[in-house]
C-alpha cells in the first residue's frame, strides 16, 4: 500500500512537471521563437500562453522594447577636409525575431557590436559630403534622417533590427582645430579693433576740424560785429567832434592836439619840449585869462 502511494505520487509529480514544462507564456514586452534541437520551428510567438514539447522544444525570449546604444566618439572628415569629433547614439528594437536570432544568436551585445559600425560608416560617408556648417547646424537634422533610413535598410535586411532613430548628440572640434579657430577669431577681433580705432581717430579728427571751423566762423563773426560797433563808435565820435568843432573851433583844435600828445607820449620817461609861442601854451594862457 505504501509503495503504491509513492508510485502514484511520483506519477502526479511527473505529470505536473510535464504540464509545467509544456506550457509557457510570452509577455507583451517580449518577442520569442520556438526551437527544436536548436532549429527555429516557430518564429515571432505572440504574447500569451503557448505549448511546447518538453525536452524537445526550447523557447528563446527577447526584449521587444526600444534599445539605446551609444556610439564611440569618433573623428570624421568633412567636405572641407576638416575634422569633427561626433558623439552619436542609435535607438533600435528587434523587428524580425527569426532573422535576429539567426544573425546574432539572440545576443544583444553581439547585435550592438554589428549595428554600431554600420552607423559609424554611414555617418562617415554623410559627413564627408557636407561642410562644417552644414553638419553643425544647417543640415544636421537631414543628416540624421538620411543616416537613420540607410542604417535601417541594412540592419533590417541583415540583422532583423529596426533602426528607429540615429541622433547626433554632440559635435566638437579637435584641439588642433580649436586652436586654429581661436587664432583666427583673435586675428579677426584684432582687425575689427584696428578698424574701430581707425574710425574713431577719423571721427575725432573730423569733429576737431569741424570745431576749429566753427571757432573760426565764430571769431570771424565776432570780429565783424566788433568792426561794425567800432565803426559805429567812430562815426558817433566823429559826429560829436563835428558838433564840438562847430561850437568851439579852438577847443576842438586843442583837443585834437592833446590826443596826438597822449598817443605819442605814453611812457613816464617821455619828455615834451614846447616852444614859447606854441599853440598849446597860447591856448593855456588864453584859458587862464578867461
Amino acid at each position: 500500500m505504501g509503495s503504491r502511494n509513492v508510485s502514484a505520487l511520483s506519477v502526479v509529480l511527473f505529470l505536473l512537471f510535464i504540464v509545467n514544462s509544456a506550457f509557457f507564456t510570452v509577455s507583451a514586452t517580449e518577442r520569442a521563437v520556438l526551437l527544436r534541437f536548436g532549429e527555429v520551428v516557430e518564429a515571432d510567438l505572440q504574447p500569451g500562453l503557448h505549448f511546447k514539447i518538453p525536452m524537445v522544444h526550447e523557447v528563446r525570449r527577447f526584449d521587444s522594447r526600444l534599445q539605446v546604444s551609444d556610439a564611440e566618439r569618433t573623428e570624421f572628415l568633412t567636405k572641407e577636409s576638416k575634422f569633427l569629433i561626433i558623439d552619436a547614439y542609435v535607438m533600435w528594437r528587434v523587428d524580425d525575431v527569426k532573422r535576429f536570432f539567426t544573425a546574432t544568436g539572440g545576443d544583444f551585445k553581439q547585435a550592438e557590436s554589428r549595428l554600431l559600425p554600420l552607423v559609424r560608416d554611414g555617418l562617415k560617408n554623410r559627413v564627408s559630403e557636407r561642410t562644417v556648417k552644414e553638419v553643425v547646424s544647417g543640415q544636421r537634422e537631414q543628416l540624421m534622417l538620411d543616416l537613420t533610413k540607410a542604417a535601417n535598410a541594412v540592419a533590417s535586411r541583415e540583422f532583423g533590427i529596426q533602426v528607429v532613430d540615429v541622433r547626433v548628440k554632440r559635435v566638437d572640434f579637435p584641439n588642433s582645430t580649436l586652436e586654429s579657430i581661436y587664432n583666427r577669431m583673435r586675428t579677426e577681433r584684432e582687425r575689427e579693433a584696428r578698424e574701430h580705432r581707425s574710425q574713431g581717430t577719423e571721427m575725432s579728427d573730423r569733429i576737431k576740424s569741424e570745431a576749429e571751423r566753427q571757432q573760426r566762423v565764430i571769431l570771424a563773426e565776432a570780429y565783424r560785429q566788433a568792426e561794425i560797433l567800432r565803426g559805429e563808435g567812430d562815426a558817433l565820435a566823429a559826429s560829436i567832434s563835428r558838433k564840438a568843432f562847430g561850437q568851439d573851433a579852438e577847443f576842438y583844435k586843442f583837443y585834437r592836439s592833446m590826443q596826438v600828445y597822449r598817443n605819442t607820449f605814453n611812457k613816464p620817461s617821455d619828455v615834451m619840449v614846447l616852444k614859447g609861442d606854441s599853440e598849446f601854451l597860447r591856448y593855456m594862457q588864453r584859458s587862464g585869462k578867461q
